[in-house]
């Protein structure tokens, strides 16, 4: 995620995000971190793909596995190191390279702000940076279009089908999927569909 005007937001708000919508005890995926770790081998490899300010790398650490984590926005990382003592690297999706690296990797409502024709080749990346079985677990906003909220961050919007699609595409078999709504740091609710996959 590169969009200049997205990371202003998370710059400025990084702090806020962190305190309001990130805290330690949040309940939020919680059955989606307990599918997702059942799923992966004792000790495993995971990488936190648009980790923001680390709680969910922090938990999977917690858990006993061994955990990298990455994202675009500088303030997100330097959060991610002081509250948890993660080693983030400042990278954008682009950045993902490895082959075969990771047993599983988590991308908590952070692809959504990819561009719609750059998602095909950030899951083809990921495809590859997973062993072979590893688990991918992607969050997303559900509806049409690309547009930005009333803070100016940029979001693509999938459908259900759509995003199934995608992802079968790149060579992922989807293994669990769930949807709800959430209000976020922009106020509003949104529905989102959250999936569980096979590389």
């Amino acid at each position: 995620m590169t969009d200049r005007e997205t990371l202003a937001v998370y710059a400025q708000a990084a702090r806020k995000y962190a305190d309001g919508f990130a805290k330690p005890d949040d309940t939020f995926h919680e059955e989606d971190l307990a599918a997702f770790a059942a799923l992966l081998p004792p000790g495993g490899h995971v990488h936190d793909l648009g980790c923001g300010p680390g709680m969910w790398a922090a938990r999977l650490q917690a858990l006993g596995f061994k955990v990298s984590a990455s994202d675009a926005a500088p303030e997100m990382a330097a959060i991610a190191r002081s509250d948890y003592g993660l080693d983030v690297k400042v990278a954008p999706f682009e950045a993902l390279t490895p082959k075969a690296r990771y047993d599983g990797i988590w991308a908590n409502f952070s692809l959504l702000h990819a561009r719609r024709a750059a998602l095909p080749a950030h899951l083809a990346r990921i495809h590859r940076a997973l062993k072979p079985g590893g688990i991918f677990h992607i969050s997303m906003k559900l509806g049409t279009g690309e547009n930005r909220d009333r803070l100016g961050r940029f979001y693509t919007y999938y459908g259900q089908e759509e995003l199934s699609g995608l992802l079968e595409a790149a060579g992922f078999s989807i293994i669990r999927t769930r949807t709800g709504s959430a209000k976020g740091l922009a106020g509003t609710d949104d529905t989102f569909v959250i999936m569980a996959a096979h590389g």
